[in-house]
């Protein structure tokens, strides 16, 4: 027998973040917590995915729908079948990964067959604002040797400048979140690329992805609203060179494992992203983080608190995650 439950939590940020899409002062996540008859514990956390209207309430409601089918047998083929990609899922499965370690013992990068997991780098994300926030933040953020900075419609060129001239030796990624067209990509793309951009994530609308078609671009594209699954692959080969894995978005550990075992074979190159949290998000997220050439976990980092047993950073190097945060 599994007990299911789930609550809903808000978390706050260190200020303001905003992208093209909106503005936020808190993250509001769901925690789902599995209690099996012999009182171990898997815990999963998610933060869903807002732009395809999720909500803690919706999760929260999606999650306890299936709570009666959560039993002793069940496994994340199974949860696949019963929930589709999103944050309810996505909170189950990586709950149901943590209890099966809790219960034999076997961290889960064991039993999913991989190699010990070692830390890795991830990005710091400055988001959108004027000038002088720009300039304060990249000031800050000099310690931090990747950077990824939000861009829209009319904030880029100057955004990047100011950056590189507060951290000219910082790797920078860009992230549109589909604010643009085609036509202003191709118009960014020598200035991105004179700056040093080594990645445009995400650059036009979900559902536009045509329009990348006989695009050159000397920056690599990443994915990220377009690719939500393994379902996502046909649509974005040949116009993203990588995908950007994300649990909230796939559904969880089970299915973003099967999209790093697959993207591979459509020539996709990989990243990890995440859409904020704490570090129970990250935990996770940091087994694809292994075999991916970008990572964005960096959830924490944006927050003012975290979870007990928190993932340490150390100027965005992150450590491997403690068993009694997750896994």
């Amino acid at each position: 027998m599994i007990r299911t439950s789930v609550e809903i939590e808000r978390w706050e940020m260190l200020e303001v973040f905003a992208t093209s899409r909106d503005a936020i002062t808190h993250i509001p996540v769901i925690l789902v917590t599995l209690t099996d008859s012999a009182g171990h514990i898997g815990r999963g956390e998610a933060a869903g995915v807002d732009y395809d209207g999720e909500t803690p309430e919706s999760m929260a409601a999606q999650v306890r729908s299936v709570a009666d089918r959560i039993d002793d047998r069940i496994d994340g083929a199974t949860l696949i079948k019963l929930l589709p990609p999103g944050g309810a899922r996505n909170a189950l499965d990586c709950a149901l990964w943590d209890l099966r370690a809790k219960q034999t013992g076997r961290r889960a990068w064991q039993a999913a067959g991989l190699a010990a997991p070692g830390p890795v780098t991830t990005v710091l994300t400055i988001g959108l604002g004027d000038e002088a926030d720009t300039r304060r933040k990249a000031r800050e953020s000099t310690a931090y040797p990747v950077l990824k900075l939000k861009l829209d419609a009319d904030r880029h060129l100057d955004v990047v400048r100011i950056v590189r001239e507060e951290h000219p030796r910082a790797r920078i990624l860009v992230d549109a979140n589909q604010a643009w067209t085609r036509g202003q990509l191709e118009g960014l793309l020598p200035g991105l690329l004179a700056a040093g951009v080594e990645l445009v994530e995400q650059p036009v609308p979900r559902g536009e992805d045509a329009s990348l078609d006989g695009l050159s671009s000397p920056i690599p594209l990443a994915a990220d609203e377009s690719c939500k699954d393994r379902t996502s692959f046909p649509m974005l080969s040949g116009r993203y060179a990588h995908i950007n894995i994300k649990l909230d978005k796939c559904g969880g550990l089970t299915e973003a494992l099967a999209m790093q075992a697959e993207a591979p074979r459509h020539g996709f190159g990989l990243m990890v992203g995440n859409m904020c949290g704490t570090s129970l998000a990250m935990a996770p997220a940091f087994l694809i983080a292994q075999a991916c050439s970008f990572i964005d976990l960096d959830g924490p980092l944006l927050q003012k608190f975290d979870r007990a047993a928190p993932i340490r950073f150390d100027a965005g190097r992150m450590s491997v995650p403690d068993p009694a945060l997750w896994g």
